[in-house]
């Protein structure tokens, strides 16, 4: 049986030299759930990766973000489903969000990052960004 493919837009969002990570909720499967990501999620069918992007932030977080250029993108096969993963480039104008998909966030520099547990597909993008 051929595994699910979920196509997946996240954002990298800057604040001088931090990024904003997020922690996961506790569902899912146990090698993603509270497991640390990128925000971002699901693109639907006949929607670009801005529409998903900037629809998923404000669903998740309550907040508007700009969104910029594609950072890089990532495949990573999981138990269970594929995932392409694409990273965008973005700022906020303030850091008034909510967490309502998350259970904590945090902004880190680029050496901090390490010091998380990340989704492993996550982790490939920390790769290709920064290398």
């Amino acid at each position: 049986m051929e595994k699910k493919h979920v196509n997946v837009v996240c954002a990298i969002i800057h604040d001088g030299d931090k990024v904003l990570c997020t922690q996961r909720l506790r569902k899912g499967p146990e090698y993603v759930a509270e497991h640390w990501e990128f925000p971002g999620g699901k693109v639907k069918p006949g929607e670009s990766d801005h529409e998903a992007l900037r629809r998923e932030i404000h669903e998740e977080m309550d907040w508007n973000i700009y969104i910029g250029g594609k950072l890089a993108s990532i495949d990573y096969e999981y138990p269970d489903f594929t995932i392409r993963l694409t990273a965008y480039d973005c700022m906020a104008h303030d850091h008034r969000f909510k967490l309502l998909e998350h259970i904590d966030a945090r902004w880190l520099t680029q050496e901090q990052l390490s010091s998380l547990e990340w989704t492993e597909a996550d982790k490939e993008l920390i790769k290709e960004i920064w290398r």
